[in-house]
């Protein structure tokens, strides 16, 4: 066996495995970000690439210890050019640096072969130590990944706090029950005033099929994660963990109480069957619910994490060169599901079994990528060389994204409606209102809400963290008090460093 293992590690195999490496630590440094499947595709690609690198410069060389050393060089080169060019270009965007940064890699190129060719070194020593180096930084790597991609119902809660109610009790005819949640879909006095948009046709309408319009609502926090973290755990993330604390920036707790949250858990008790819908961020989606929802692969071929990797190779100058563009395909992925989410609507609806289905629909926020009538626009024409927001082109893409939003929402509604034996709650919310605003208009969420029945219980300064505090209690027995409504801001990164925000409502102003 020890001679087996002299053996093994004195071959020179570790350009194979240090192609895996790129891949292996992009997926581990957007570790919550993406699915770990996303980047299966990638990895073989890479692996082959080094493989048949490898080949190459073996079949020119005829020294399989030289090409294997020559190989990781190159491979290196290849896979941090992309690196270095954002590096580049985030510390000086207006040099003209490409040209230069080219320059650059030529010569490194040419050194690389000028150390790998040397007539008296032959790396037959350095390949076990090569070898070691190797396995251990894609160990280390795939290490930081979550592979299990949340298989199989998992009934629990992530935080030992979470309001949870053992006791509620499922009404004779229970009401299906639709979580829309729109993200950045901003209050409709603030779109008026900010830019300028009249959204009371869209409120007029969802009022005439019987929805409560909360004319004051705010978010109570300014950010997704922990806007929905407290939402679906119905409580403050102030008492719901000690992890949430002003010195931390950490998210693995929050996005656990994501995953499973309170909502959930109470639904799962009362029998009721779940459904989630991919969104392209890992932390955001609950693959382990009974019916997790994903549109077929992208139609472009190429998701959003295979963008971010070729970007960070020298295999960039492809899109240059015309040959792939990333932003294009990912404004086909985030189109296919968006589109797929709606047109799931007829299926979900006609589901036997009480249901609670959960849509988290990245719209209207960026990227941008349907016009009000639908048709596809390209996302890079919001955006600036530094792919930043200018306010004038964020106003327009969000504006456009949000109308055609909007008909989509009117008909799911339309389409519950018509499939509902008995009336469903329905709750369109949005965590927090758009970009660029400032800090207390950012908390102007939008929130309608269909409680057949039960509107007496619902009011205009509702936030997120009661709404299914009333749900509960109208329907199925809930014993939960109803909190006081308070908005809280906090800066980037301190997720949990919160200030409080006044709702000018609450004086009647």
């Amino acid at each position: 066996m020890k001679k087996f293992f002299s053996s093994f590690f004195n071959a020179p195999w570790y350009p194979i495995v240090i192609s895996a490496y790129p891949v292996l630590a992009l997926l581990s440094s957007n570790a919550g970000q993406v699915q770990s499947n996303t980047g299966i595709r990638p990895l073989l690609v890479s692996v082959v690439f080094g493989a048949l690198l490898f080949f190459i410069v073996w079949l020119f060389f005829k020294q399989v210890h030289r090409a294997a050393f020559l190989t990781t060089l190159l491979l290196t080169l290849f896979f941090t050019y992309g690196h270095a060019y954002i590096a580049v270009d985030e510390k000086w965007p207006d040099a003209d640096y490409a040209k230069w940064l080219a320059v650059v890699w030529v010569i490194l190129f040419v050194l690389a072969v000028l150390w790998a060719t040397r007539p008296k070194w032959t790396f037959v020593s350095a390949a076990a130590n090569l070898n070691t180096v190797a396995l251990a930084l894609v160990i280390m790597a795939a290490a930081q990944i979550d592979f299990s991609n949340g298989v199989g119902n998992v009934h629990r809660v992530a935080l030992e706090k979470a309001p949870i109610q053992e006791d509620l009790t499922l009404p004779e005819n229970p009401p299906d029950v639709y979580f829309f949640l729109l993200d950045s879909y901003g209050r409709s006095d603030l779109l008026y005033t900010a830019y300028g948009f009249d959204n009371s046709a869209f409120e007029s309408q969802l009022q005439e099929r019987g929805f409560y319009i909360a004319s004051c609502s705010q978010s109570n926090y300014v950010r997704t994660e922990i806007s929905l973290g407290s939402s679906l755990n119905m409580a403050y993330l102030q008492g719901l963990d000690d992890a949430f604390v002003p010195e931390s920036t950490a998210r693995r707790v929050l996005w656990d109480s994501l995953k499973h949250n309170a909502v959930r858990y109470n639904f799962e008790t009362l029998g009721y069957e779940t459904v989630n819908f991919a969104s392209g961020f890992a932390w955001l989606e609950i693959t382990d619910v009974d019916h997790f929802m994903s549109p077929p692969p992208a139609s472009s071929g190429m998701n959003e994490f295979e963008g971010l990797f070729l970007r960070t190779t020298l295999a960039r100058y492809a899109q240059d060169l015309g040959w792939v563009d990333p932003d294009y395909l990912m404004g086909v992925s985030f189109r296919d599901r968006f589109t797929y989410t709606f047109e799931s609507m007829d299926e979900i609806s006609a589901m036997p079994q009480p249901t609670f289905a959960y849509m988290h629909l990245i719209s209207p926020h960026p990227p941008f990528v349907f016009d009000p009538e639908g048709n596809p626009t390209y996302p890079p024409d919001f955006w600036n060389d530094q792919r930043m927001y200018p306010a004038d082109m964020y106003q327009k893409g969000y504006v456009n994204q949000l109308q055609y939003l909007n008909k989509n929402m009117i008909e799911a509604v339309d389409t519950i409606l018509a499939n509902s034996d008995t009336p469903p709650i329905i709750i369109i919310q949005s965590d927090h209102g758009p970009w660029l605003q400032p800090k207390d208009k950012r908390m102007r969420n939008f929130t309608a809400i269909l409680m057949p029945g039960h509107e007496d219980v619902l009011y205009p300064t509702i936030t997120p963290v009661n709404i299914f505090r009333v749900v509960f209690n109208a329907y199925f027995g809930g014993k939960y008090d109803i909190l006081e409504d308070v908005s809280y801001f906090s800066p980037v990164p301190k997720l949990y460093e919160f200030s409080e925000i006044k709702n000018p409502c609450a004086n009647g102003n």
